[in-house]
């Protein structure tokens, strides 16, 4: 009885000991370190995993920093994310390892002991050398996978279409490319998952973000030679109220002001001067614009067209006041020209609906009596005068009645109509294109 208990609990601590023994160690520093011994000994960091090495490349987009479409570039703080399989550093196999490492389920290292693929930003334009950073950790796992997400702050290219400025839609990319490597020697994929993250995206005031997504995968040539490429498309647009309240709406009232200058009094000496204080303020603006925009005829932007036809109207402005003035000072003795009399009852007057009010010549006031009167003064031949009819005298001179300044009143009301016109229409038309682009794209 006594023997077979004592044979039962040396079977159950033989038992014991085997499942202890038949467990992995577990995780220390010792055995990490035996594990790095074993996998880095013969490693070599020049040396790429295999003859043909595909690598996923995803873009986690942080904010936007700026969009400069002065100088036509988009500056981005992110990072990449690129994951490889390097079998060489794979410990997930007992029987390829002196022992079993199961507990250990990464490992952490840098560019310095472990191949990287050599990745640059093709259209960087503050730095294009490879992207390395020696102090950002990769991520080795126990079956030979390495992730990699080197940060910074990327500065790129990015040809601004200035159309609608301000209410303009900006399309950008992020061209991410192999150096040295050719497409046969590592090939590029967009991460399956998503390629542009934007779980950690913070929103820009003045540009929003619409969508960002991988859109290109390419081989491009270099030197006679094939390199895979990937390109990120980032979209955006920029907001409305501030370039509303700031650009559109102040260059709107200043239009307005152009017609104006026809409604004050050619008296009151102040036409000249308001004009070209008009004149002066789209002129400052139209420069301001231009310091926003590029230097490119590539795109027209709308708003400058729209600038540069109301400083023609303005300019306009400023000739025809003067014409008016020059007209409003002619003394009586200066005679109205015939035609200048014709066009402006029969033309002006009728457009500006000017009402001219008709006065009869008092020196040519007819007598109580209607009937005919004879007047006798004797004429060079010594006869007498004929009989005048009474009534023609009292017959309203209308061409006496129109005068100098009566016609430049007339075309002060003219000329406000005509640049009224130009002013809201061209107003109207070029500021419904641009937003009606911008509801669009929205």
């Amino acid at each position: 009885m006594r023997y077979d208990m004592d044979l039962r609990l040396f079977i159950y601590f033989v038992s014991l000991y085997g499942v202890t023994l038949a467990q992995p160690p577990p995780y220390s520093t010792d055995l990490e370190t035996s594990l790095r011994t074993e996998l880095f000994t013969n490693y070599s960091v020049l040396q790429r995993p295999d003859a043909r090495v595909n690598v996923k490349v995803a873009l986690t987009l942080l904010t936007i920093n700026d969009m400069n479409i002065k100088d036509q570039t988009l500056s981005i703080s992110g990072y990449l994310t690129l994951d490889w399989l390097d079998s060489r550093l794979a410990w997930n196999d007992p029987s390829t390892t002196s022992q079993d490492y199961s507990n250990i389920r990464f490992l952490f290292s840098t560019e310095t002991y472990v191949w990287r693929p050599a990745i640059i930003i093709e259209n960087s334009v503050d730095d294009i050398s490879v992207i390395s950073d020696t102090n950002i950790p990769m991520r080795l796992q126990s079956d030979g996978r390495i992730a990699w997400s080197p940060a910074g702050i990327y500065k790129v290219s990015c040809e601004a279409d200035t159309t609608y400025y301000p209410l303009d839609y900006q399309a950008c990319w992020i061209k991410v490319s192999t150096w040295g490597y050719t497409q046969t020697e590592i090939t590029l994929h967009y991460d399956t998952g998503t390629p542009v993250e934007l779980g950690f995206y913070s929103e820009n005031g003045e540009w929003e973000l619409i969508s960002a997504e991988g859109t290109i995968t390419e081989d491009r040539s270099r030197g006679g030679q094939t390199f895979s490429t990937l390109t990120f498309q980032i979209n955006l647009q920029r907001r409305a109220l501030f370039h509303v309240l700031n650009t559109l709406f102040p260059v709107a009232l200043m239009a307005v002001l152009i017609p104006m200058t026809f409604k004050l009094p050619s008296d009151s000496g102040e036409k000249i001067g308001y004009s070209l204080t008009v004149l002066l303020a789209y002129a400052v603006y139209l420069t301001l614009i231009s310091d926003n925009i590029p230097s490119t005829s590539v795109t027209v932007c709308y708003l400058s067209v729209f600038l540069a036809l109301t400083l023609m109207y303005g300019t306009i402005a400023v000739i025809l006041v003067i014409l008016v003035l020059m007209v409003h000072h002619k003394t009586e003795h200066d005679q109205i020209p015939a035609w200048l009399k014709k066009f402006t009852t029969k033309f002006l007057m009728p457009v500006t609906c000017w009402k001219r009010s008709v006065r009869c010549n008092r020196e040519a006031v007819a007598p109580i009596s209607e009937e005919h009167v004879v007047i006798e003064a004797p004429d060079d031949h010594g006869k007498k005068g004929l009989p005048l009819d009474g009534n023609e005298h009292s017959k309203p001179k209308e061409e006496t009645e129109l005068e100098w300044n009566t016609i430049s009143a007339v075309l002060d009301n003219f000329f406000f109509i005509v640049m009224m016109t130009l002013v809201l229409l061209t107003t109207l038309i070029i500021f419904a294109v641009i937003v009606a682009h911008y509801d669009q794209t929205s």
